[in-house]
């Protein structure tokens, strides 16, 4: 198969698993359709899309970059806390180290990276 033909079929096949593991990340961590668009940077019904498999994410834009960190600091958190209800607790907590609520954080590029951040230098200590 020549490479076009390959990188033709790859790409709607990343896509579609990247849209999925942001949707089911974001209602693990009970993060609103809202908040989601807030952190992707995109409308609110282009959320509701993505959910429900109208819409896939385009890694030409920054939403897949964003979809990127998201589903890191997911799988960050999931693997040093364990649980989702410790996952969404700690989500929805006052962060010291970060001086504010990770939740409220995520929805800026910034506070995004910056959670990434301290949650892969935390999952190092482990």
């Amino acid at each position: 198969m020549p490479a076009v033909a390959r990188q033709s079929v790859q790409k709607p096949e990343a896509a579609s698993v990247l849209s999925k593991a942001v949707a089911r990340a974001a209602e693990r961590l009970e993060v609103s359709r809202v908040q989601l668009a807030r952190v992707l940077g995109v409308s609110p019904a282009t959320v509701t899309r993505l959910y429900s498999g109208d819409y896939q994410l385009d890694e030409r834009r920054k939403e897949w970059e964003f979809a990127l960190l998201f589903v890191r600091a997911f799988r960050a958190l999931d693997s040093i806390v364990g649980n989702e209800s410790g996952a969404r607790q700690w989500l929805n907590s006052e962060n010291r180290g970060l001086n504010g609520r990770p939740i409220e954080l995520i929805r800026s590029t910034e506070g995004l990276v910056r959670v990434v951040q301290y949650l892969d230098a935390s999952r190092g200590l482990v």
